[in-house]
């Protein structure tokens, strides 16, 4: 559907449209014969929220590529249990061991 991120059932506020969106949703349970298949709901989100979601300003803390941790007892605790190479399951989940 044509709406922005985190609002997959409508908007905020809308009973009956979200309403309507699930009951079209679950509509498609009788319908749809093709695992994958996808079928376009007739919703819309008005409004220009594609140009105002690209003119917000990020205000996330800045990304690295080696883990992040909240307090030096995390980390440590990360370390002591895989190592200082990987010491993050998200970040590799491959080379950390699994109990």
């Amino acid at each position: 559907m044509d709406h922005p991120l985190g609002h997959t059932a409508g908007r905020p506020n809308d009973p009956d449209g979200q309403l309507r969106i699930a009951r079209q949703a679950m509509g498609l349970f009788e319908t749809i014969t093709e695992s994958g298949t996808i079928v376009p709901l007739d919703s819309r989100w008005d409004g220009e929220w594609r140009a105002d979601a690209r003119r917000l300003e990020d205000h996330r803390s800045e990304r690295f590529d080696t883990p992040q941790y909240q307090n030096d007892a995390d980390r440590d605790a990360a370390v002591a249990r895989h190592g200082d190479t990987v010491a993050c399951s998200v970040c590799a989940p491959a080379e950390v061991p699994v109990d």
